[in-house]
């Protein structure tokens, strides 16, 4: 596999606060990588960092070979990187369907695809993540494990090269979880994913590997089988994950 996603050096403060400490992760094409870590570890603020939500004090962010530590959002999205959101980031008034289509806009502009086989390739991502029905039901009145389904959904929508998954199965149930599980285990093999997550069943389902952080620094990197031998790993994390979410 080659190199998709490089961060080198990372440092990202909030005033007093070190979020992040010289954070490297080399994150090769293809590969499913959870990142795990206790609350405060500074797992999301390297996300924002990856999308460009935040810019690092120091340090930089590769996508592909191009630096992209500059380049905003926006600029981001188009180059392939797509994200989801601890709480789902949602157009409420608007059906599945157009919450998809707004996600196609890269495509859109791209001029790839004209608007009809546009809508037909949204309702068949629909249906591939199992709520193709819920397709004309403004999003604002599904539920929340719905939504969940819905919001990868839409970040597939553009075909990103790279998908930030920020705690998907927060707030799920035990009865929502399985489709869950079905539907991140099914992502295109194209998909390079950066999952952030403290539930251990969907970490140990989805990742081929395993980095985890604690107090903005990087502790560990290995198999999802192997990270839990670590001692260091087990005395600041894993005696906390298997608490509720």
């Amino acid at each position: 596999m080659t190199g998709l996603l490089s961060v080198s050096g990372v440092t990202c403060r909030f005033g007093r606060l070190v979020a992040l400490d010289r954070v490297d992760l080399e994150l090769p094409e293809g590969q499913r990588r959870a990142v795990i870590g206790p609350n405060g570890a500074g797992k999301t603020t390297l996300v924002n960092v990856v999308t460009g939500v935040v810019r690092p004090h120091r340090g930089r962010v590769m996508l592909a070979g191009r630096d992209i530590t500059a380049a905003g959002p926006a600029s981001r999205a188009r180059a392939g990187v797509a994200r989801t959101f601890q709480t789902p980031a949602l157009a409420g008034s608007l059906t599945a369907l157009e919450n998809v289509l707004l996600g196609c806009s890269r495509l859109r502009a791209e001029r790839r695809w004209a608007r009809r086989p546009l809508a037909l390739r949204a309702l068949r991502r629909l249906d591939e993540l199992g709520i193709g029905s819920l397709a004309r039901t403004p999003a604002g009145q599904l539920a929340h494990g719905q939504r969940r389904l819905l919001e990868i959904a839409v970040a597939l929508a553009a075909e990103p090269r790279l998908l930030l998954l920020d705690e998907p199965a927060a707030g799920l149930t035990d009865a929502d979880l399985p489709q869950l599980l079905a539907v991140l285990e099914r992502l295109p093999e194209r998909v390079t994913v950066l999952l952030v997550e403290h539930h251990l069943d969907v970490v140990t389902a989805v990742a081929d590997m395993v980095t985890v952080l604690h107090q903005g620094r990087v502790l560990a990197t290995d198999k999802p089988a192997v990270i839990a031998s670590y001692p260091e790993v087990s005395e600041v994390y894993l005696g906390k994950v298997a608490e509720p979410c």
